[in-house]
């Protein structure tokens, strides 16, 4: 059900005082001072007072009032005013003492929430922004990206694309409901909750409340959504913002997130989930998922190097219409391989065992994510032409009763990520046995994406071969074809470098996780079958 603002909401506060050059305190200290928010006169206000709507009482009109935070328990709230001749605009300061910070963070929201006439889905606990300066989001995401990034996200055909996913959904699904352990009775905060399928996957499996804070349009659909679903709305309450900016009146024991873009990191949302675990949940709280991998190989695809490389030759033209294009033939050819390629690829394109970086959620700075070095040694099964880099992710949901992984591997049930390939516009000539050495380095900008620097290294004799290129993964190539027909000795390889993966473990204790063996890319079915 949806609920609004209750009428004469009601605080106590240990006491309030006037800020001037001589602070004093507004009420004697021997009796409670009540702060009642309402709109008995009209408009929303904070009425301050020892008793009920004394003349004596302090009255902040919330529409020019601002709160701000000074301490864990004490607050400051600057209200503009107006003289009766309506021309000397003032500002009143009142600094507000609470018992605890607990109080404190409930009268911010209830004061944001009157301010604002915020509608909040299910529990009537308030939600609001901590104070009217600029967020973390906004300092580091340009505003036309984080406009274009909402606009999306808040729509139903992309959602619904997302749902439909059943790989994905599906291996959340079974990760939540499989481990009811971890949130039976739990708070749980769905960061970035779009639709609120995580929320209502968490109620069911008995969370005891759900906040699901979503900052785009479609929080007014995942209203809907979970109103429809009268047996677990009562459980989930919907707040429309940033995860940089809400407040939450508890802690959650609980993070869930989707927060996985192309390459893992693409759109920057791992650094949300991340704030997200530093300002709400609980020491030692749990976080679904809580380790990401990033998978790389050297792969050799002539087909698609020759696809790409092709693009080019229409600026070869002379006499276009009698204009000559060459000029720009360098340029376009440089701009087609700064695309990266997404789509679903052969496994057995793969010329060399993968490795792999591992990002920690539960432990990773949020800065660490700003740039992303990751050192670069393969060692080539065959003897061929490199033509770039391919990587793909996998996260694991470490619950307490089935840990599940969620992986994007070639080979495994495709997902709406597929894989990624970085192309090089410089192939290298390999033999069996040689090693391959370089770097990827993904340095975050403010489109809510990486630029991407590889380089890929190789000695055939006395002869040194390094190819580099640099791609931005805001704009890729998403190329949607059929794989290629390749030989049974190709096939046979490929068997042997994807077991090669399969004996890898990740080792995370407390300060990071528990021993879990790395599924086989191979094994999608048996990981994603409910």
């Amino acid at each position: 059900m949806e609920v609004t603002v209750k009428e004469n909401q009601l605080f106590v506060v240990l006491s309030i005082s006037e800020v001037s050059s001589s602070s004093f305190t507004l009420f004697t200290k021997d009796e409670p001072v009540f702060a009642r928010f309402g709109s008995g006169s009209g408009v929303p206000e904070v009425r301050f007072g020892q008793e009920f709507e004394s003349s004596t009482d302090v009255v902040i009109d919330l529409r020019t009032a601002q709160l701000f935070k000074l301490g864990p328990a004490e607050s400051l709230c600057v209200s503009g005013a107006v003289e009766d001749n309506k021309e000397n605009a003032y500002s009143r300061g009142i600094s507000i003492q609470f018992k605890n910070e607990e109080e404190s963070r409930a009268f911010h929201c209830a004061f944001e929430q009157w301010k604002t006439e915020v509608v909040v889905q299910g529990s009537p606990l308030p939600n609001g922004a901590v104070s009217t300066s600029k967020s973390k989001f906004d300092e580091k995401i340009e505003a036309s990206s984080a406009k274009m990034y909402f606009h999306y996200y808040g729509q139903l055909l992309h959602q619904q694309n997302m749902l439909q996913d059943f790989v994905r959904t599906g291996t959340y699904y079974a990760a939540v409901i499989e481990n009811r352990a971890d949130f039976l009775g739990r708070v749980v905060v769905d960061v970035g909750a779009g639709s609120g399928i995580l929320s209502l996957f968490a109620a069911q499996a008995g969370a005891k409340h759900v906040y699901a804070i979503e900052a785009s349009e479609m929080a007014e659909y995942a209203k809907k959504l979970i109103a429809g679903n009268p047996s677990l709305n009562g459980r989930i309450t919907v707040i429309k913002g940033k995860v940089e900016e809400v407040e939450l009146p508890v802690k959650a024991d609980i993070l869930i997130s989707e927060p996985m873009g192309t390459l893992l990191v693409n759109e920057r949302m791992l650094e949300s989930y991340v704030i997200a675990r530093d300002r709400f949940l609980v020491p030692n709280g749990k976080m679904f998922p809580g380790v990401g991998r990033i998978h790389m190989a050297p792969f050799s695809d002539e087909y698609l190097y020759m696809e790409i490389a092709n693009k080019a030759i229409f600026w070869q033209q002379q006499s276009y219409f009698g204009v000559d294009l060459t000029p720009l033939q360098r340029s376009a050819y440089e701009g087609y391989f700064s695309q990266p390629v997404v789509d679903a690829f052969d496994p057995r394109l793969l010329v060399a065992p993968a490795i792999s970086h591992v990002i920690n959620f539960n432990s990773i700075k949020e800065e660490d994510l700003y740039e992303i070095e990751i050192p670069l040694k393969f060692t080539c099964s065959v003897s061929t032409r490199i033509h770039g880099l391919a990587c793909w992710f996998d996260v694991l949901f470490n619950g307490s009763t089935v840990p599940r992984w969620l992986t994007t591997a070639p080979g495994a049930p495709t997902t709406h990520w597929y894989q990624l390939r970085c192309v090089l516009s410089q192939p290298l000539y390999v033999m069996p046995g040689q090693e391959i050495t370089g770097h990827l380095r993904l340095v975050s900008h403010k489109a809510q994406s990486y630029t991407i620097y590889l380089t890929l290294s190789a000695t055939v004799g006395d002869m040194l071969q390094t190819s580099s290129g640099k791609l931005d993964l805001k704009e890729p190539y998403y190329r949607m074809s059929q794989p290629q027909a390749y030989s049974l000795a190709q096939d046979q390889q490929h068997t042997q470098l994807l077991q090669t993966q399969d004996i890898l473990t990740l080792s995370l204790d407390q300060d990071g996780s528990v021993p879990v063996q790395q599924p086989s890319p191979n094994s999608g079915a048996e990981l994603h079958s409910l």
